[in-house]
């Protein structure tokens, strides 16, 4: 064999030697990274190497971040813990005065009193279930941003629900000689029976209030590709355009509402219980023209796991 042919040979085996070098200590800083990470998924991570490596140096960065991580999830749980205490203590702190309150109240309006007397009575009455259906609304709400409570969703018939939210706001719609409609639809969705119903009773309460005597609400729902859609339609003054991106925040009320009761939380309340399932709600409108108010229910598991 030639001179350079052996040369030519030594340099293939070096860069083959050196290839298989580099392949193997590519594998090893793999599986270090490999067992890094499973040990910061267990929670178990801690720094190996110290030294002058680029694989230490991510290891202590890796350490610092996930003691940062960890400090601050229990910073997190601890005022998790604090609200969770608040709301309890205002819970049980104003339950029984309220509950007092109304005893008396009503206690009063069976004596012998004059008419304006009674008309005071009434209002003291009325004034103290308004503040206890604050309380209980404002637990509610704050129950589900703390994560104290949440929906747990399944898959349940949408007419089931559609017919609860009937049922419960009939009496108002009666009331205002408004004609609440159902219309038939037949099909499940996957959702919280209990905190759903309370959504689209808020919203078909919200639609009963703002329509006037005469008037109609529709509730009707339909199936999209991920979706059903529960539709409540009314013939409401309807919202302005510049109000539209501010009717789900908390306490928000518009300039036509002032003069009907309530708090601005119950849409807010809605778009919270929907959200946390994966749904979300909408709302069409145009001033004059009544409103359509739109919520989105999941129709499988997958959907409802993952909140928009």
């Amino acid at each position: 064999m030639t001179a350079p042919a052996c040369a030519l040979l030594a340099v293939s085996a070096a860069g083959m030697v050196f290839g298989v070098w580099q392949w193997a200590a590519r594998r090893r800083t793999l599986q270090r990274l490999n067992q890094m990470l499973e040990h910061a998924i267990s929670g178990g991570f801690s720094e190996e190497q110290f030294d002058e490596t680029e694989l230490s140096a991510l290891e202590s960065k890796l350490a610092r971040f996930l003691h940062g991580s960890a400090a601050a999830r229990k910073t997190v749980e601890r005022e998790q813990m604090a609200v969770k205490t608040l709301i309890a203590d205002i819970s049980h702190q104003t339950r029984t005065p309220i509950a007092n309150l109304l005893l008396y109240a009503s206690l009063l309006s069976e004596s012998d009193l004059s008419p304006k007397q009674q008309e005071l009575t009434q209002a003291l009455t009325a004034q103290g279930e308004k503040l206890s259906f604050l309380i209980q609304v404002l637990v509610k709400a704050s129950q589900l941003e703390a994560g104290i409570v949440a929906p747990i969703p399944s898959r349940n018939s949408v007419h089931t629900l559609l017919e609860g939210a009937v049922e419960q706001e009939e009496h108002a719609a009666r009331a205002k000689q408004i004609t609440l409609t159902l219309l038939p639809f037949r099909g499940d969705a996957v959702f919280d029976p209990r905190w759903t119903g309370e959504a689209l009773c808020n919203v078909v309460n919200n639609a009963v209030k703002y329509t006037p005597s005469g008037g109609a609400v529709t509730i009707s729902a339909q199936m999209l590709d991920s979706f059903c859609r529960v539709d409540v339609t009314d013939t409401d003054p309807g919202i302005p355009e510049g109000e539209q991106a501010e009717i789900f925040n908390r306490f928000f009320r518009g300039q036509g509402t002032h003069t009907a009761q309530g708090f601005g939380l119950g849409l807010y309340l809605a778009r919270q219980i929907l959200t946390m399932q994966g749904g979300y709600i909408k709302v069409n409108s145009r001033s004059g023209e009544g409103c359509i108010f739109s919520l989105y229910l999941p129709r499988d598991n997958q959907s409802a796991e993952k909140p928009i």
